[in-house]
């Protein structure tokens, strides 16, 4: 029965991003009615108050277990451009059966071991499945109740979260003591529009959101973190690839070079973390830059970026709201903890969002800090709530599965180490396929790299 699926929308707080949520609520509540059915439950992960690592999901296994334990069967998880055919989706929960440990999703795998999975099942790592949460992925109520009684006993380690999916995956296969995700086909990342979605009960419509025209060349400030040592073999890869997308470009180092030019903020180069040189970027950019430049993005020297599609995705977002966007990863998250969006991604800023950051006292522990783990805590201190977006990446093309890149149009990857950077860009970022690169056409294909 539809009644015994709990929905859970994996939403976030952000105005862009609840109200998607919210309309996708709406969709399901309408098919529900249509058929005449009993309304299911559908909540949206970010409305669940008290827990500021809601969106890592294994802290509510506790909650969804005592609530829905006794009077549900599934509980079915999903994005909020996930769309669903709430009949085939009944179909297809009906051909398993609710009283056995079930984990059903579309199955993603990695290729080669990665760092993002800290090199598991560096073996075989073809072997593990993991779910692709755009498609929806659900768990059977015995498998939920199993869980909700292992955390009780044994609480979520105070750790980081950097793949979701992945680490979900992990959690409920046990070592092998759990089930492993059971693919189902009728899970779909496929075009609503697409030939191929009769058999789905789920498909995917987002590759990148554009809300209207994309924000101007001029409203986007980019920050780029370099230091001596990288001005001759990282620079020359941005000014090759995507520096000419930016209309406002600064690099920042601890060498005045003038022929990049590099500008000398005064703060001393590290090794590890770089808490000093992004306060002061973040300092720069609300003392120097025209206050009617409402976006600034802080990029490392060997992040590879399209601002050209970055312009687009900000045309959905406020800027007279607080926005901290990018990647996010999470530390602690289990037993209080904070989120915080990964800097080698690219992390992007309202000018709003800079000023409460720099009105409050929150500050570097240490010039040395790792700078995007201190702002997480600085924001998650003063409420502004971290903005995911799937399409930044902490790391290169080949660290992630075929599968889940197919249905995106990214906007960043990180790390020249064992690519040719050039090409990188040029293959997954460049705002065609083909680009004139030194006057001569370039098209790569995505499967050599």
């Amino acid at each position: 029965e539809l009644k015994e699926i709990v929905f859970i929308i994996q939403s976030q707080s952000n105005s862009f991003h609840s109200k998607r949520a919210e309309d996708l609520k709406r969709a399901i509540l309408k098919q529900a009615a249509d058929l005449g059915k009993e309304l299911p439950t559908v909540l949206l992960i970010h409305e669940m108050d008290g827990h500021e690592g809601a969106w890592t999901i294994l802290p509510l296994m506790r909650d969804f277990s005592v609530t829905y334990g006794r009077n549900s069967s599934w509980i079915f998880f999903c994005e909020e451009d996930t769309r669903i055919q709430v009949v085939k989706l009944l179909e297809t929960l009906g051909r398993f059966d609710g009283s056995k440990e079930w984990f059903l999703g579309k199955a993603l795998y990695d290729e080669e071991s990665t760092i993002i999975h800290h090199y598991a099942f560096a073996e075989n790592p073809t072997v593990f499945k993991f779910p692709d949460f755009a498609a929806g992925w659900a768990l059977s109520i015995p498998l939920v109740n199993k869980l909700a009684k292992k955390l009780k006993s044994e609480p979520l380690k105070s750790d980081f979260t950097i793949d979701l999916k992945h680490e979900i995956a992990l959690y409920i296969w046990q070592k092998g003591e759990g089930p492993h995700l059971t693919p189902v086909p009728e899970f779909c990342t496929d075009d609503v529009n697409s030939y191929k979605v009769d058999h789905c009960a789920t498909t995917f419509s987002n590759f990148l959101p554009l809300c209207g025209e994309p924000v101007k060349k001029e409203d986007v400030f980019v920050a780029v973190k370099t230091c001596r040592k990288f001005h001759g073999d990282r620079i020359p890869v941005v000014k090759q690839t995507w520096e000419r997308e930016a209309a406002l470009i600064e690099y920042y180092s601890d060498y005045a070079d003038i022929s990049i030019p590099t500008i000398d903020l005064g703060v001393p180069n590290t090794d590890r973390g770089h808490c000093g040189k992004t306060f002061a970027i973040l300092e720069r950019f609300l003392n120097h830059s025209s206050p009617r430049t409402p976006w600034l993005v802080i990029v490392d020297d060997d992040t590879l970026i399209s601002i050209f599609r970055l312009r687009k995705l900000l045309s959905c977002y406020d800027p007279n709201e607080p926005v901290f966007l990018g990647e996010r990863y999470g530390y602690g998250l289990g037993t209080g903890g904070y989120s915080y969006i990964t800097g080698g991604g690219g992390m992007v800023f309202s000018r709003i969002a800079v000023q409460k950051l720099l009105a409050s006292k929150c500050r570097c522990y240490s010039m040395d800090a790792p700078d995007d783990m201190v702002l997480g805590m600085c924001f998650s201190g003063l409420g502004i709530p971290i903005t995911h977006s799937p399409l930044f990446h902490q790391a290169r093309p080949m660290d992630y599965p075929k599968g889940y890149l197919s249905h995106q149009i990214p906007v960043s990857f990180h790390k020249h180490w064992n690519i040719d950077p050039v090409k990188v860009y040029f293959t997954w970022l460049a705002p065609s396929t083909e680009e004139s690169l030194n006057g001569k056409k370039v098209g790569y294909n995505r499967e050599d790299l």
